[in-house]
């Protein structure tokens, strides 16, 4: 779960790490209100789960009043990339001296957390990556240990920050690994990490991920998500208990099991097709969990055809074959469908599909089959008819 630049700062500030004073509103009114609160000059900041704000005009010094309706009334229900501003941040504004870069995140390879810092702050890491390498120091942590102050500051040091500040440095990089531990975060990140002339040490940005299978344990943090640019379909589908993700792609994928379901975006992928959605229908899923699946595909006006990857263990061909049924006697698609069923009661799963004689449903034996039959299918291709 992405939280919004204002919820990381306050989880930031919990565990005692410096962020400037500011407050989060969604009216113009409130903008001026908390302006006069937190003192000018302001910076009104645009609060969307994407990058490049800035460029985009979401992001407006204010020294006054007047600047602020301005600004706040230009930027809220501004779209940025597909996401349109119903909240804004208004905080004071900062001088800045020097800018760094830092974060916590895990290291799936190494299996251990990474802290990550650079004196280059203020640009995308990967750009930091690619230009300055030798600017970007990686330190791993002992998970049973965590990051104490006599390494964060071996990587302040190391990263090159300035001699009366590493101290500062190094208490902040605690402080978010802090963050990083006990919120089960998967990303904390704050790009800059500034210095002010007074040689203070301050986020001034905040990029928290957390994980979201580990909420049931931070009650606090359950109301943290952006519902309002939440994709609808995914809304509907997190409320209806189904793993689902929307993609860019027009070919709508349904399977059982996560593994299965990764497969399948590859294979359709390597086929030369674009995924929509990632959507795993689970283990066990009846007819009516499949007709629920349907109609969430549906949903999305971008999908051009279906693949059903259904590999039988648990869940059962032949529940899969009737939820099918159901679903196109109430939705009646208009798009192809290709149709994999392989493993518990598949035969009979077929059957039924077969005796339905469903319109434009296509079955396949192989998931190359089926992969690159979908593909043509989402093509408007002939061949794949035949």
């Amino acid at each position: 779960m992405d939280l919004l630049e204002y919820q990381g700062k306050q989880l930031f500030a919990r565990h005692g790490l410096a962020v400037s004073p500011g407050r989060a509103v969604a009216t113009v009114d409130e903008a001026l209100a908390a302006a006069d609160e937190v003192g000018y000059p302001v910076v009104v900041k645009a609060q969307v789960l994407i990058g490049g704000r800035g460029k985009a005009g979401g992001v407006k010094l204010a020294a006054d009043a007047d600047e602020v309706r301005e600004h706040a009334g230009n930027i809220l229900g501004m779209d940025i990339r597909g996401h349109t501003v119903h909240t804004l941040w208004i905080e004071h504004a900062s001088d800045i001296a020097t800018e760094y870069y830092a974060s916590v995140l895990l290291d799936r390879s190494a299996k251990q957390p990474l802290v990550m810092f650079s004196t280059e702050g203020g640009v995308e890491i990967e750009q930091i990556a690619k230009e300055t390498p030798e600017r970007l120091v990686r330190s791993h942590v002992d998970s049973l240990k965590g990051l104490d102050s006599e390494q964060a500051l071996r990587i302040a040091t190391e990263g090159g920050a300035e001699e009366d500040v590493r101290q500062g440095v190094a208490d902040a990089l605690v402080a978010l690994y802090e963050v990083w531990d006990a919120e089960d975060a998967t990303l904390a990140e704050i790009n800059p990490l500034i210095v002010t002339p007074d040689r203070q040490v301050r986020a001034l940005d905040a990029k928290v991920s957390l994980d979201g299978n580990a909420l049931y344990r931070h009650p606090e943090n359950q109301d943290l998500s952006d519902t309002a640019n939440e994709d609808p379909i995914e809304r509907r589908a997190k409320e209806q208990g189904v793993q689902y993700v929307k993609l860019d792609g027009d070919i709508g994928i349904l399977g059982n099991g996560a593994g299965l379901v990764m497969s399948t975006l590859d294979v359709v992928a390597r086929a030369g097709g674009s995924p929509a959605n990632f959507l795993d229908a689970g283990g066990g899923s009846d007819a009516e969990k499949i007709k629920q699946a349907v109609d969430l595909i549906l949903a999305n006006d971008a999908v051009k055809a279906v693949l059903f990857n259904i590999f039988g263990g648990i869940t059962r061909c032949d529940e899969v074959a009737k939820g099918l049924i159901a679903a196109f006697e109430e939705i009646r698609p208009s798009v192809p469908f290709v149709v994999r069923l392989d493993g518990t009661n598949d035969e009979a799963g077929r059957a039924l599909l077969a005796d339905a004689a469903l319109p434009n449903v296509h079955p396949a034996r192989t998931m190359n089959e089926a992969a690159e039959m979908v593909v043509a299918l989402a093509a408007g291709r002939e061949e794949a008819k035949a």
